[in-house]
């Protein structure tokens, strides 16, 4: 028997290249079987925790929600408080460690999103790299860029080629990689991240995508007008205002104003670390001189 369309597909779409508020807004999909109404309701609740509202999303999972829904809302804390941290992780792992949901495929991704937030690279591919969702596919292409080994995420986007090459999260994946390899590879990331743009809705992610191909090319007055546009859509959105920055050093503008929205808005961005790290080291050598 033909499989009936894809009633999530526009909903993934939306969530997959960062039109979040538009998954919530268009989330009202009639006759959803259960498990497709549970997959709808994590991508809601998962746009609503990227959107900052994690309060929202701890209130309304009730602790009897199906495993998918639990995980998320285990995201939700997680990122809501530095002090839920270790409660979190705890969970987490006694949850993995269960035969019953311990394979749960939304379980597996979120466990995968934490790990890496944690930088604990090995232990979050303990749980994706098995993959079987196309999800989580492309979270260990990020992993294994944040890893510094190209070779392994180009595996992982061979793998998403053969499943289906046309694929918003294959094409997505395509564009890190090439990203990540750069050289001629950039003007193929930039080309993709513009196919998004005229299908779809222009989100930050897709400014911030054409932004950085534009600033490898050496565009840095294209990459600012497209970031300018992101920060309209988005005035606290790290990636924005980490790409602005390094956008204005290099055409000499002042980067202070972003650096000061990024240290209010997101204190644990690497760029914020780096910068709090340089400023110490140069510190200590001025008193060293003094």
């Amino acid at each position: 028997m033909a499989a009936g369309p894809d009633q999530l597909f526009n909903l993934r779409n939306s969530f997959y290249l960062g039109a979040y508020q538009a998954a919530i807004n268009n989330s009202e999909v009639p006759n959803l079987s259960p498990d497709d109404a549970v997959e709808r309701d994590c991508l809601v609740y998962r746009s609503y925790i990227a959107l900052g509202s994690f309060q929202l999303v701890i209130s309304e999972i009730e602790s009897s929600a199906a495993t998918p829904l639990q995980a998320v809302k285990l995201l939700a804390l997680y990122l809501s408080s530095p002090d839920n941290k270790e409660s979190t992780i705890s969970s987490l792992k006694e949850w993995l460690g269960d035969p019953a949901i311990g394979n749960n495929p939304i379980l597996r991704l979120i466990a995968g999103i934490i790990f890496m937030h944690e930088q604990d690279y090995n232990e979050a591919l303990k749980h994706t790299n098995a993959g079987g969702t196309m999800e989580l596919h492309a979270l260990n292409v990020q992993i294994f860029l944040k890893m510094h080994r190209s070779d392994y995420a180009e595996r992982q986007l061979r793998v998403m080629q053969q499943t289906d090459e046309d694929h918003t999260l294959t094409q997505l994946a395509n564009a890190w990689l090439n990203l990540a390899v750069g050289g001629s590879k950039i003007q193929e990331a930039y080309l993709i991240f513009q196919d998004f743009s005229e299908k779809y809705q222009m989100t930050s992610l897709i400014l911030n995508g054409k932004a950085v191909c534009c600033m490898h090319m050496g565009n840095f007055d294209e990459a600012e007008t497209l970031l300018l546009e992101a920060l309209n859509k988005d005035a606290k959105d790290p990636e924005t205002l980490a790409n602005l920055v390094v956008c204005c050093l290099h055409l000499g503008k002042p980067s202070s104003r972003f650096v000061s929205q990024l240290k209010l808005s997101h204190p644990d961005h690497v760029l914020v670390k780096r910068t709090s790290n340089a400023e110490e080291s140069f510190d200590r050598a001025v008193q060293s001189v003094a």
